[in-house]
C-alpha cells in the first residue's frame, strides 16, 4: 500500500484511513454529510495526490496525445486545459484525464490513479513517433481546494489573480511561498475552486499554509466520499463506475468530448456508433420514494425485467434524496421517462432528470 506524502497529517487529524487505487488515502475526517456542505458553502480541501500525471514532450508530443485522445488537443492555446478519455481498441475507454498545454511541446496528462500503469503502457505502446514520456505520479502531490470560498481564502498565498482564472485554464506561478506550482481550475466538485500539482517535499508546508489562509473562511480537510457525493450531485463520471473498458464515450454521453475532424485510436468505430446510435444509454435520475440506490442494482421496468443497472448512486446530501447513474436500454432512456430501481426486495419508481442534479 502505497503513502501520499501528506499521510501522516491526515492520521494526526483524525482521519478515516482507506485503501484506494493502491494507496492508504483519507475517506473522511468530520463525516460525509458535514465536509459535503462544508464545500457547498464555504471551502475544503482534498488530498488527490495519488492522481497520476505523465508529462509529454518534444516536437511529436500533439502527434501522440491527437492519436490516443478522443478530444482535439489542437484546439488548446498555453495555459488551457482539456478534458478526454482515450479509446481502447474494442469500444471502451482505456481512462479519462485532463490535458494541461504547458506550451507548443509540452503537455501535462492526469490520469487516474488505479490506471497508471494501465495507462503509462497504453500510451508508450502507440508511442511510435517517439515523444518523450515522463511519469511523474511519484514526485508530485496535488491539493484540490473547492468551495466558494476558495478564490478569496487562497489569493493571499499567490500573484496569480484567482477570480479570474477561467474554468480549465491553469497558470504557473508562485504559491506559499513555492515556485513552478501549478494553479488550475478543473475542479470536480461544482462549487469552484482550484487545483494546485507541486512536489512532495513542498507538501507539509504548502498544506499548513492553506490551512491557515483558509482559517478565517472556514475551511476543512474533506476526504474522498466527500468528493465521490460532490461529484455524483454534477452528474460527473467516475472510471471504474459509470466508465471503463467496456463503455463506450458515446454511451457514456460523452460524445462532445469525441471529436471526429481527425483520426484517433477506434474513431471509426466510434464514429459508426455516433451515427447508427448506441444500444444503451447512460442516465440522470432521481427517486421518487425514499431509499439509496447503490452500484450494481438492476434497472427494472414496470414488467420486473431488467434493463439496465446503476453505476453511480447515493443520498444526495443537497437534495437530500436518491440520486444515481445508471445504463439503460436506449428505448427507455429520455428525459422525464420513469424507470424502476430494485433495492433489495423493494421496487423503487424513479424519473430520469437533466444534469446536474444540483443546480447551485
Amino acid at each position: 500500500m502505497k503513502e501520499v506524502a501528506l499521510a501522516n497529517k491526515h492520521k494526526d487529524l483524525g482521519a478515516k484511513m482507506v485503501p484506494f487505487a493502491g494507496y492508504n488515502m483519507p475517506v473522511s475526517y468530520e463525516g460525509v454529510n458535514a465536509e459535503h456542505h462544508n464545500v457547498r458553502e464555504k471551502l475544503g480541501v482534498f488530498d488527490v495526490s495519488h492522481m497520476g500525471e505523465f508529462l509529454v514532450t518534444g516536437e511529436h508530443a500533439l502527434e501522440l496525445i491527437q492519436l490516443i485522445s478522443s478530444n482535439d488537443a489542437s484546439k488548446l492555446v498555453d495555459g488551457q486545459a482539456q478534458y478526454t478519455c482515450m479509446p481502447n481498441e474494442d469500444g471502451g475507454i482505456v481512462d479519462d484525464m485532463i490535458i494541461y498545454r504547458i506550451n507548443a511541446e509540452k503537455y501535462l496528462l492526469v490520469v487516474n490513479a488505479a490506471n497508471i500503469e494501465k495507462d503509462w503502457n497504453w500510451i508508450s505502446k502507440h508511442n511510435t513517433m517517439d515523444a518523450t514520456l515522463t511519469d511523474l505520479s511519484e514526485e508530485l502531490s496535488l491539493l484540490a481546494i473547492q468551495g466558494p470560498k476558495a478564490a478569496e481564502a487562497m489569493q493571499s498565498l499567490t500573484d496569480v489573480d484567482l477570480s479570474n482564472m477561467k474554468f480549465y485554464t491553469f497558470e504557473i506561478g508562485t504559491f506559499a511561498g513555492m515556485e513552478k506550482v501549478i494553479i488550475s481550475a478543473t475542479g470536480y466538485t461544482g462549487s469552484g475552486g482550484f487545483e494546485i500539482y507541486f512536489k512532495n517535499e513542498c507538501a507539509e508546508e504548502i498544506w499548513n499554509k492553506v490551512m491557515e489562509a483558509g482559517a478565517d473562511f472556514g475551511i476543512q480537510p474533506i476526504g474522498l466520499a466527500a468528493r465521490d457525493t460532490l461529484r455524483l450531485e454534477m452528474g460527473f463520471c467516475l472510471y471504474g463506475n459509470d466508465i471503463d473498458d467496456t463503455t463506450s464515450p458515446i454511451e457514456a454521453k460523452l460524445g462532445w468530448i469525441t471529436k471526429f475532424n481527425k483520426d484517433f485510436i477506434n474513431s471509426e468505430a466510434l464514429k459508426a456508433e455516433k451515427e447508427e446510435g448506441s444500444k444503451r444509454k447512460l442516465v440522470a435520475f432521481e427517486l421518487d420514494e425514499r431509499g439509496i440506490p447503490r452500484q450494481g442494482y438492476d434497472i427494472v421496468n414496470d414488467e420486473g425485467e431488467i434493463i439496465g443497472n446503476v453505476t453511480s448512486g447515493t443520498m444526495s446530501p443537497s437534495l437530500e434524496k436518491g440520486i444515481g447513474l445508471g445504463y439503460v436500454k436506449t428505448e427507455y432512456a429520455g428525459f422525464g421517462k420513469k424507470i424502476n430501481i430494485q433495492i433489495r426486495k423493494k421496487t423503487v419508481p424513479a424519473t430520469q432528470v437533466k444534469l446536474p442534479f444540483y443546480k447551485g
